[in-house]
């Protein structure tokens, strides 16, 4: 259910937004390699979650360019 609720919360969101986000992502990930790297990471699951929210991002992102493309 919370994936639908997040998903559905992206599509509402322009590209560049999205792009944005993604952006923001990365950024918090390479912040959380570094951190399991000196050993000081306590949160390990937030990996997996930033990776579907990227996968997530990329889907939705591919969605709207076919659709543009498209119509």
């Amino acid at each position: 259910m919370a994936t639908e609720s997040r998903a559905a919360e992206l599509r509402a969101k322009s590209a560049a937004e999205l792009k944005d986000e993604l952006v923001e992502l990365r950024k918090e990930e390479f912040g959380l390699r570094m951190k399991r790297g000196t050993g000081t990471l306590s949160d390990t699951s937030r990996f997996k979650k930033i990776r579907k929210d990227v996968a997530r991002i990329k889907t939705i992102l591919n969605e709207q360019a076919t659709a543009a493309a498209q119509s």
